[in-house]
């Protein structure tokens, strides 16, 4: 029995996320958008604007994850895939990415729904992972969700230099064998490289999902279908 852990969540997030600050950073949303849409560089636009309203590195990090340009908005709705586009396909899954994100839904986690529809985190994992009591659930739900789809195989990536890939590898494979898609597990250097050339990809990861051929937006599916009581901030209008 796996000790209870609740990926993503902080308890300061119901100040910097509640009603009045959401009004406010919907407002910065807007003015960081209408700046890199014009060719100002993402970062210094937000800390200049996170400065102005004295927003927290949570707050901060929130509009790196919900803000896109307009050009980047089209871009990436052209290469999004339907469901009935998946179907008896294989697809390529950028593992942590997608595990983790299940992962803070189950634990109430902040969840962050961007201009591009997509859902990206807060849990701010650098070269660290651990598997938690939530993860064989989020594991069953991926499963769950490509059997439903039809999918003919998934095939995951994971960064091999990222703490415990090698045990979460075992965990997918473990979980898969209740699946009946197909699944295969790679752990390579650097999955960013591998996926970024390919189409079929499952991932949030913004820079992915520019250079990728086509990309399915499973976490939102599975958090829209399997998880009623998520914590999503929408900033969109």
């Amino acid at each position: 029995m796996r000790k209870v852990s609740r990926r993503g969540y902080e308890e300061s997030d119901k100040r910097f996320f509640s009603p009045k600050e959401l009004i406010r950073l919907k407002k910065a949303k807007e003015e960081v958008e209408y700046l890199i849409s014009r060719d100002y560089k993402l970062d210094p636009v937000v800390t200049f604007v996170s400065n102005r309203y004295q927003f927290s590195n949570r707050q901060r990090d929130c509009l790196k994850r919900a803000v896109c340009t307009l050009d980047s908005l089209n871009l990436r709705k052209s290469k999004r895939l339907s469901i009935e586009e998946i179907n008896q396909q294989i697809i390529y899954i950028d593992g942590f990415n997608l595990i983790i994100t299940i992962e803070v839904a189950l634990s109430d986690g902040t969840l962050i729904v961007g201009s591009d529809e997509n859902i990206r985190d807060l849990a701010g994992l650098r070269g660290t992972y651990k598997i938690i009591d939530k993860t064989e659930k989020a594991l069953e739900l991926i499963g769950k969700c490509l059997d439903d789809y039809n999918c003919k195989k998934a095939v995951f990536y994971l960064d091999s230099p990222v703490s415990n890939s090698g045990n979460l590898k075992c965990e997918i494979l473990e979980s898969a064998k209740n699946w009946t898609t197909e699944v295969e597990v790679n752990l390579v250097n650097n999955a960013d490289v591998i996926l970024e050339r390919m189409d079929n990809v499952v991932t949030s990861d913004a820079v992915i999902i520019d250079k990728c051929e086509s990309y399915f937006n499973l976490n939102k599916k599975i958090i829209e279908k399997y998880i009623d009581e998520s914590n999503l901030i929408n900033l969109n209008k």
